[in-house]
């Protein structure tokens, strides 16, 4: 069976959930070959191997931490000519894509981006993306060079199948572009002791509707009660309700988690393209015509100030 490179993103040797998901969904088309490159990539290996990890290729050098993605890249094309896999698949993040698309450039492959499923084909990889805002589903796949496909976090479920993981070092040797770009400095993001917006498995988010930064506090209150990552919208975030880190839709981030609460958002395009591939939508607008509700699988015709606590306080009890 033929390899399939997963590109690890880790922190330190933590290895985060996305990873387990390419894992999962590289078994589906080969045997997974994981690379984890910088500081703690050795420490990767048990957790790679328990998810499907045939083998997990190291390497640690100071310019992965030092510099921009070109290190990265190198690392990437070296160990593509070392196994010859039938893809790679990487992260679906900002930089993640940034070091796919280089990485086809140097290879003279196909890219995929934002895939959100993955499946083995008689003539390669087929990825499904959705696609022109979410309005279409299509199915592709590369036919030139070796895959590479970025994979949108939560397309898969992080599954279990240990493997031998035997580790190995990878030869890298780093391209003058290499330390082209350096890293003068890092300021450590603040923590909300919430799950990461684009990898959370529960977004709960607030429009206009939620009529003023005040009155996040009740979003948050319910996004605290499952353990969920707060968004929002376009118009919240442009009323300077909330930051726009937290903005969800074609000009903020896209989530596609497995629960997805919209609160106070009319379910305009621009926001839509950004949730819509949520595996379980639920809305609360007292407006019955919003179009949100056009895509919903549960909508609640109210006033989120009424119905919001209440769910929280009832989620509190079921829970406690």
């Amino acid at each position: 069976m033929a390899e399939v490179l997963v590109y690890v993103d880790h922190v330190d040797g933590a290895v985060r959930k996305p990873t387990l998901e390419l894992l999962t969904l590289a078994r589906r088309i080969g045997e997974p070959v994981a690379v984890a490159l910088g500081s703690g990539a050795a420490d990767t290996a048990s957790v790679l191997a328990e998810h499907g990890a045939v083998k997990v290729l190291t390497h640690d050098a100071s310019e992965y931490a030092d510099y921009l993605v070109v290190p990265k890249v190198d690392a990437l094309q070296a160990a593509v000519e070392a196994v010859s896999p039938a893809a790679v698949l990487v992260p679906s993040s900002a930089e993640g894509k940034e070091i796919a698309a280089r990485l086809a450039l140097r290879t003279g492959s196909g890219i995929i981006t934002d895939a959100i499923d993955l499946e083995a084909g008689a003539e390669g990889p087929v990825a499904t993306q959705s696609v022109f805002a979410a309005s279409f589903t299509t199915t592709s796949r590369v036919v030139k060079g070796t895959p590479v496909i970025t994979v949108k976090p939560n397309s898969a479920a992080v599954e279990a199948a240990p493997a031998a993981g035997a580790v190995e070092a990878l030869a890298v040797t780093f391209s003058a572009q290499a330390t082209g770009t350096k890293v003068t400095g890092r300021t450590p993001r603040e923590s909300s002791g919430r799950p990461e917006l684009t990898e959370a498995a529960i977004v709960v988010s607030g429009g206009r509707g939620v009529n003023g930064a005040e009155n996040f506090a009740i979003i948050e209150a319910l996004a605290d009660s499952l353990g969920a990552a707060v968004g929002a919208s376009r118009a919240a975030v442009d009323a300077g309700w909330y930051p726009h880190t937290n903005q969800v839709g074609q000009t903020g981030k896209s989530v596609s988690p497995q629960l997805y609460i919209a609160n106070g958002i009319s379910g305009a395009i621009q926001h839509r393209a950004g949730m819509q591939t949520s595996k379980t939508i639920v809305a609360v607008n007292k407006d019955a015509e919003a179009p949100i509700f056009d895509l919903v699988d549960y909508g609640v015709v109210g006033d989120l100030f009424d119905v919001v606590p209440q769910l929280t306080e009832e989620i509190k009890a079921r829970k406690g």
